[in-house]
């Protein structure tokens, strides 16, 4: 029997996990204590291990390679961006197929990101290393501000910083210490964000969905306010220039097989399309769940099938689509478990139900009709649930 190792930092993937054991395999679960009493699907997961922290290499290498001992280990799948480079480093010890440290880091660190994509002829926005002040420096002369002061590391829009001028970046730098070089600097490029989620099997792109946020996610991770994205018509100029792009930079990082969420921005100035970032993972913040109600593709089981045809050397086929609108809303709530009832509209086809936490989608076959819903849900989000909490620095673990 197949043996799938999952690891997460984070509870998700559970349907990825279902997906896996309907398909005969035997699913280990590797997780962390503080996440362990979660609604994990137990009834397809053969073993649970836990541990402290995800995070410390030694200890899990060790631990890995003892479960080792007994069964053996036929594929490694990271749940959470977190997990990503960790499974690499275990897939290259143990011997497992899949990405390794290296092709890994194209995906997780940004500065090597950039420098790849950027080499390829994918437009980026101009960026510099945080390594040699005078490099900096020299980079601020020649690139006009605003710009932006990123982890190399984090997901989403955790610890990035805005930087206006060089007289408010040096005092960063100086906080920052010997991290500081573990930042990139970009310039800031006001515009629309659009993301593209991605199934790729053998290096063939044979499913895609484009969406397009509300409003930047760096803006609702620093201003607060209700978090949406809605899809983009698969049709138009937008989109197929998307599409393009999303496949330049999926084939620019060698990326093969399983899933992507890939970032790109749509300045408002020059009304050009940059990259932004990609992960080698299914896209968080329950896009998931919206581009499975407007295509039926989940892409976490859709994931899980991927890595056992390329196990089992089988051929992968992508189930019947359709192709519906949806919009998807999100936000933290001042009550404890929001009452999402009066929102009864028969496009309503999702509801979250998530401690402080407000959501839904919407889904019809008119985009109009799913643009003017989450216009109205948005106004009354905000008067009916909207929190506002600081930005998350870092994550925790």
């Amino acid at each position: 029997m197949d043996t799938i190792l999952a690891i997460s930092s984070y509870f998700k993937g559970e349907d990825l996990l279902r997906s896996l054991k309907r398909e005969g395999a035997h699913v280990i679960l590797l997780t962390e204590e503080a996440i362990a009493h979660e609604a994990w699907p137990h009834e397809s997961i053969d073993q649970v291990f836990l541990m402290p922290n995800l995070s410390r290499l030694p200890d899990v290498l060790y631990a890995v390679a003892y479960l080792s001992r007994a069964k053996k280990i036929d594929r490694i799948i990271p749940l959470d961006e977190y997990d990503v480079e960790m499974a690499a480093i275990l897939r290259e010890h143990l011997r497992v197929p899949g990405m390794g440290i290296s092709q890994t880091k194209g995906f997780r660190d940004k500065l090597i990101m950039r420098e790849l994509t950027a080499k390829a002829g994918i437009r980026v926005p101009a960026f510099s290393p945080v390594v040699n002040h005078a490099e900096v420096a020299d980079y601020m002369t020649r690139v006009p501000g605003p710009w932006v002061l990123k982890p190399r590391l984090e997901a989403g829009a955790m610890g990035i910083k805005r930087v206006r001028d060089q007289g408010e970046l040096w005092p960063l730098l100086e906080q920052l210490g010997d991290q500081q070089s573990f930042r990139v600097l970009e310039q800031f490029i006001p515009g629309d964000v659009y993301h593209v989620d991605t199934l790729t099997y053998q290096g063939e792109q044979l499913f895609v969905s484009v969406q397009k946020y509300g409003r930047p996610p760096l803006n609702v991770s620093h201003d607060g306010g209700v978090f949406t994205t809605l899809t983009v018509d698969p049709k138009s100029a937008e989109a197929q220039m998307l599409l393009q792009m999303n496949r330049e930079v999926i084939r620019a990082l060698g990326h093969q097989n399983g899933a992507t969420h890939a970032e790109f921005i749509h300045g408002h100035a020059d009304r050009q399309f940059y990259f932004l970032e990609i992960a080698a993972r299914v896209g968080g913040a329950h896009i998931a769940d919206l581009v499975e109600a407007t295509t039926g593709v989940n892409l976490w089981a859709e994931w899980g099938r991927i890595e056992l045809a390329l196990l089992r050397d089988q051929p992968y086929q992508l189930p019947p689509t359709k192709q519906l609108y949806g919009g998807l809303l999100v936000s933290l709530a001042r009550q404890e478990y929001p009452d999402l009832s009066a929102y009864n509209d028969p496009e309503v086809v999702w509801r979250l139900h998530k401690k402080q936490h407000a959501g839904l989608i919407v889904a019809a076959a008119q985009a109009d009709r799913v643009q003017s819903l989450v216009n109205q849900y948005v106004e009354r989000f905000s008067h009916d649930f909207l929190a506002v909490a600081p930005p998350k620095e870092t994550a925790a673990h």
